[in-house]
């Protein structure tokens, strides 16, 4: 994340290598974001993508492939000259860990290509694989000496989900700080990519407005929320034995909340930001057992249309277990134990097969006196929320009361939004432009450290738990292409609070 958007500089030579690079990932996401960075004059002078995969194929059926899911994914008109030259810098590796002499050809090929292609030695892994490949990768690149910075860098990039409970990410991240230091490992999480999640920083530190009533003293309570309309389709067999609140607290709410919540960091590096994010996420109460059943709710959705799509049952998905437990909605309160957020809740919700698609941080600022309205209907006062919409579209809007005009004292809310797309024109972009560039130049600050990942498992373990000894009791439901189970909004009454209205 770059201090200065216009003063971008082109990343070190290196070899770009990604492991699964025949897989969805890649083809969505990595290989569009590489477009980008070359429409954007923002890949190193001197760069190769090396393509691993277990299943072997010809660099020319490997371009026509990646080619063919640039066309179809990419977020922007696809110019076939940039298109080419990024593709033919591409090359093919078959590797696979249980294959110890496989990572020793890929050793060797990359070794042949720095000398080739003049990258200077520098290497970029990045793990397009499921998590099960994720350690044993990272043993066979230590073994062979790959991640030995001997006058170049070499970094690892590894994608979500990073363990699947605090006992898993303990040993995940104790491995892989056996085989390297914790300045070469990259968790990457796309929603950190957003220029709406980032400027998060530049709303609270950098407005005079903003900063000073950014606590307890002026905040009732923060909602983040991240909807989604799609099922699980046809991924059942990974979204079973994994869920909403595994799939999705941990890493994107969680850096959402943290961002929001963080004390500001005594300069803008890497090292300060990560350890304030990680603070805040340690500060989370621990809930008891019954405390965690209390202020959590977990469902499931039942059959339903969301627009033309008929949606089956979860339980009725294919690869998924008639009487699983598995959540595909989750709805929790926590508390932070902090001089700043002290009484002040965080309500957070993700679910999926909902009636709206959106992700937003809702921030509720505490009533003003209402003595001197005594005499007007102040029933109808409007709450004051400060609204990050981060998707579908990037957006903050601050709702807020006026007079109506007219003789008489008349009040209702009214609403100020700013669009980032009609202020700042930029080419819609993936999410990881900026993520894969920060890689490339070592600038780690929009990337979770093993303290904050930890913290984040154990904030969620206790619920995790919980619904664990409760088995199928407690396990809502809710129709596809609603707002979710009714108890989800109890979360919040019972409070005397209810869920923004989406708008």
């Amino acid at each position: 994340m770059t201090k200065d958007p216009q003063a971008k500089r082109k990343p070190e030579n290196c070899a770009f290598v990604i492991f699964g690079v025949t897989g969805d990932l890649t083809h969505r996401l990595v290989m569009p974001s590489l477009y980008n960075l070359a429409a954007e004059h923002l890949l190193p002078e001197k760069f190769c993508v090396v393509g691993v995969a277990r299943k072997g194929q010809s660099d020319d059926e490997l371009r026509s492939s990646l080619l063919k899911g640039l066309r179809q994914f990419a977020t922007r008109p696809v110019d076939d000259d940039i298109a080419q030259k990024l593709l033919q810098c591409l090359t093919f590796v078959e590797a696979d860990p249980k294959d110890s002499p496989s990572f020793d050809r890929l050793r060797e090929h990359l070794d042949s290509l720095e000398c080739a292609q003049d990258t200077g030695g520098n290497r970029l892994f990045y793990l397009a694989t499921p998590p099960a490949a994720f350690a044993p990768t990272a043993r066979e690149l230590g073994r062979t000496g790959m991640m030995e910075e001997n006058g170049a860098w070499r970094r690892l990039v590894i994608e979500k989900p990073f363990g699947t409970d605090l006992a898993s990410a303990r040993a995940l991240n104790a491995e892989l700080l056996k085989i390297m230091d914790e300045h070469q490992i990259y968790r990457i999480d796309h929603y950190l990519g957003k220029e709406t999640v980032q400027n998060i920083l530049v709303l609270r530190f950098a407005n005079g407005m903003f900063e000073p009533i950014w606590n307890r003293n002026h905040i009732d309570h923060i909602q983040i929320t991240v909807e989604e309309k799609l099922g699980v389709g046809h991924r059942g067999g990974f979204y079973d034995a994994t869920g909403a609140l595994r799939d999705m607290v941990p890493n994107h709410l969680f850096q959402l909340m943290s961002l929001v919540a963080m004390e500001p960091p005594a300069r803008f590096d890497a090292h300060s930001v990560r350890s304030e994010k990680a603070d805040v996420l340690t500060s989370i109460q621990q809930p008891s057992r019954e405390e965690a059943l209390k202020n959590s709710v977990r469902a499931q959705y039942l059959a339903g249309r969301i627009g033309d799509e008929e949606i089956t049952d979860y339980r009725k998905t294919e690869d998924v277990k008639p009487g699983s437990t598995t959540e595909t909605f989750v709805a929790l309160k926590l508390m932070i134990d902090n001089w700043r957020w002290a009484g002040v809740p965080f309500y957070l919700r993700t679910g999926k097969a909902l009636g709206h698609k959106r992700t937003e941080v809702a921030i509720k600022f505490k009533q003003a006196p209402l003595s001197m309205f005594s005499g007007t209907d102040v029933d109808r006062l409007s709450q004051n929320f400060l609204t990050i919409g981060i998707a579908p579209t990037e957006t903050i809007e601050l709702q807020f009361n006026a007079k109506i005009p007219g003789p008489s004292i008349t009040i209702d809310g009214v609403e100020m939004k700013f669009r980032y797309g009609d202020y700042f024109r930029v080419d819609p972009s993936t999410g990881y432009e900026t993520l894969i560039y920060d890689c490339m130049i070592g600038d780690n600050i929009l990337f979770q450290r093993a303290d904050g990942i930890e913290a984040g498992w154990q904030a969620v373990q206790p619920f995790l738990d919980a619904w664990k000894s409760e088995g199928t009791n407690g396990i809502e439901t809710y129709e596809a292409g609603s707002d979710g189970p009714a108890c989800a909004d109890e979360l919040l009454r019972r409070d005397g609070r209810s869920w923004r209205k989406f708008s």
